[in-house]
């Protein structure tokens, strides 16, 4: 643990940062199952709020695991450093005014209630999107081929089949792919956002 530090403020505050970029910042938490259809909304997400002329950022989970979380593994103890550390990176994004978008399959409650509290202990907004879709829907789409190389026993822990999946139980946004399109999901989170200003 670090010692000997000290927070240095900055000479701008949360109201002006806002008022100068004329946006204020938040993050769209995505949540659910490989497969599910996180990365292919939150880039769909992102380039719709881009075009909104919204300062946004995408944070996806493979991504990350280039870089920041490249020394993680996937067992139980690994998944929870790995959402402790973008439920602090998407705060200080949130931070900075930019609209967050993190696509995470997040598998436990406990770490998601972590990065929300984070947020709301800093003042910031956290909305949570669940990615909604039913096991054998997902092991059909396999776009990377991780369900049937997990049922041949050669992935292990991996979520849904090996590991748990704890589906949110009061999102604020609840998408279900397997009954609407990407464009259709974009609108609803777009609407969701506009309604509580953050567009």
């Amino acid at each position: 643990m670090s010692t000997n530090i000290t927070f240095h403020a900055g000479s701008v505050n949360a109201e002006e940062r806002a008022s100068l970029l004329s946006q204020k910042g938040v993050t769209v938490w995505f949540t659910g199952l490989s497969a599910s259809g996180k990365s292919t909304i939150a880039c769909a997400l992102e380039q719709h709020l881009l075009h909104l002329h919204k300062f946004t950022y995408r944070l996806d989970g493979d991504n990350i695991r280039f870089g920041l979380n490249k020394d993680l593994g996937f067992d139980e103890k690994s998944r929870n450093e790995n959402i402790r550390r973008i439920g602090e990176v998407s705060k200080l994004f949130a931070d900075s005014c930019c609209i967050t978008l993190t696509a995470f399959i997040s598998p436990y409650r406990a770490d998601r209630a972590v990065a929300r509290e984070l947020h709301e202990k800093a003042g910031l907004s956290f909305v949570e999107v669940f990615v909604d879709a039913p096991l054998n829907v997902v092991e059909q789409r396999d776009p990377k081929g991780l369900y049937k190389k997990a049922r041949a026993g050669e992935i292990k822990d991996f979520t849904g089949i090996s590991a748990p999946y704890e589906a949110p139980e009061a999102p604020e946004v609840h998408i279900k792919t397997d009954e609407c399109d990407v464009t259709e999901a974009v609108r609803r989170i777009t609407a969701y956002l506009s309604e509580k200003k953050f567009i």
